[in-house]
């Protein structure tokens, strides 16, 4: 069942305000903050510079030079009163991520299972089991932030960030999970690898991940892992 909002409007400056929907992370936030991107692209034309959509919010980015800020917000406060959710569609098409599970490049999956006290199978069947929504975009281009992890698998950060994190890398941290789209700093907890190429910048939109999408991760052997072109060098904790 969709969800309410409370629409706020903040001022981010002279030629941006920021639309505060909700309050709290939720999944079903998604629907409402998905239709207000769409709305905004349409409304506001050519004037707009860029829209961010986030966990509760959307930053809407205008030209100052064809629309100033008080005609900005009367559009927006137009739209607000007009919006309605995207329907969640079961039908639609569910991204789908191939990973190979395993502790060579998935080093922390032992601390999840001390953690849990669960095995490396119910894990991996846990962790693929739910279809996750994408929440933002940030930390790198192309890294999705993806809910909500089952409860069982909520697991802190790490105390110290890894210095090198290889791309690919899918990861977990808190109640949510994520893959890393390149080679990079990071402190989440790594259970494996995907193949798949996150952002590129000869890809429509770049990041192969959008906000609102729906995920799922694929479990795959080693073999078709490499097959798809996989790298399963495995991770060196420095």
């Amino acid at each position: 069942m969709s969800i309410c909002p409370q629409p706020r409007l903040e001022n981010a400056g002279m030629d941006a305000w920021l639309v505060r929907l909700f309050d709290e992370i939720d999944e079903r936030n998604m629907g409402w903050i998905t239709a207000l991107v769409r709305d905004c692209e349409r409304a506001f034309g050519e004037q707009l510079v860029d829209v961010v959509p986030s966990y509760t919010t959307v930053l809407v980015q205008f030209d100052p030079l064809q629309l100033d800020n008080v005609e900005a917000r009367r559009l927006l406060q137009q739209l607000l009163t007009e919006l309605t959710p995207d329907a969640e569609d079961e039908a639609a098409p569910v991204k789908e991520l191939p990973v190979w599970y395993h502790s060579s490049v998935g080093p922390d999956m032992a601390r999840l299972e001390r953690h849990t006290g669960l095995s490396t199978d119910r894990l991996i069947e846990l962790h693929s089991g739910h279809c996750y929504r994408v929440f933002a975009l940030g930390f790198a281009p192309g890294f999705a932030f993806m809910g909500t992890l089952p409860a069982q698998l909520e697991l802190p950060r790490l105390d110290s960030p890894r210095p090198r994190v290889p791309a690919g890398s899918v990861a977990i941290a808190g109640r949510q999970t994520a893959a890393y789209p390149k080679t990079s700093p990071g402190g989440w907890n790594l259970l494996g690898r995907t193949p798949a190429k996150l952002f590129d910048l000869h890809r429509t939109g770049f990041s192969l991940l959008q906000v609102g999408d729906r995920v799922r991760f694929v479990p795959v052997s080693r073999a078709e892992f490499e097959r798809l072109g996989g790298d399963s060098t495995p991770m060196k904790e420095s």
